[in-house]
């Protein structure tokens, strides 16, 4: 049975220098504190740098002695994290958890995660690939991905339409798919990558 009274103390310990670290964790509704989410802020000098990540969090009945599950809500290009599922490849995750962690630990992992890939334990092989063999396209698509899911839009239409050329789709296809998607950049971009 997970512990709710020390979730309840990691609670009030990650929020409280919220100001400091920039990471919190919120229950998902009040009447469920086994799921969370969690709020990471992208690593400076970073690709990630000014992107605000969303972390889902489970707890297992077995936590803190089994690790929580996390995965990112937030899409992320990263080697160690699926670009598909959000799933996280980091061994605190898995068998180097200890009772001694906690969640703002498990979330300091991740976002360290963030400032240091390991693309040769990858959890999305395509994006370790890309990492390894071409460098500047990896951090142009991390930052692309930064700037179109981790961040507040207020781009005005001819600045998506700009966007999404400039990563190799034909005008006329992205006009067309923001309009069908009405004007939302992320939707379009997955129907665009899609076709």
């Amino acid at each position: 049975m997970v512990d709710f009274a020390r979730v309840q103390k990691e609670l009030q310990e990650c929020n409280r220098d919220f100001e400091v670290s920039g990471i919190k964790v919120v229950p998902t509704s009040e009447a469920n504190l086994a799921h969370l989410l969690g709020t990471i802020p992208g690593p400076l000098g970073t690709p990630y740098e000014g992107g605000t990540f969303k972390i889902d969090i489970v707890l297992p009945d077995g936590y803190p002695f089994e690790p929580p599950r996390m995965r990112f809500a937030t899409k992320v290009w990263h080697p160690n994290i699926s670009s598909q599922s959000g799933a996280i490849c980091l061994d605190i995750l898995k068998d180097q958890w200890s009772p001694a962690l906690t969640l703002k630990t498990a979330l300091l992992s991740v976002q360290a995660l963030l400032s240091a890939p390991e693309p040769d334990d990858p959890q999305d092989a395509v994006v370790a690939q890309q990492y390894l063999k071409d460098y500047p396209t990896f951090m142009g698509t991390a930052r692309y991905w930064t700037e179109a899911f981790a961040k507040a839009s207020s781009l005005g239409v001819e600045e998506k339409v700009q966007k999404l050329v400039e990563m190799g789709f034909a005008e006329a296809s992205v006009r067309s798919t923001l309009e069908s998607v009405g004007g939302d950049e992320n939707l379009a971009l997955e129907k665009l990558c899609s076709a």
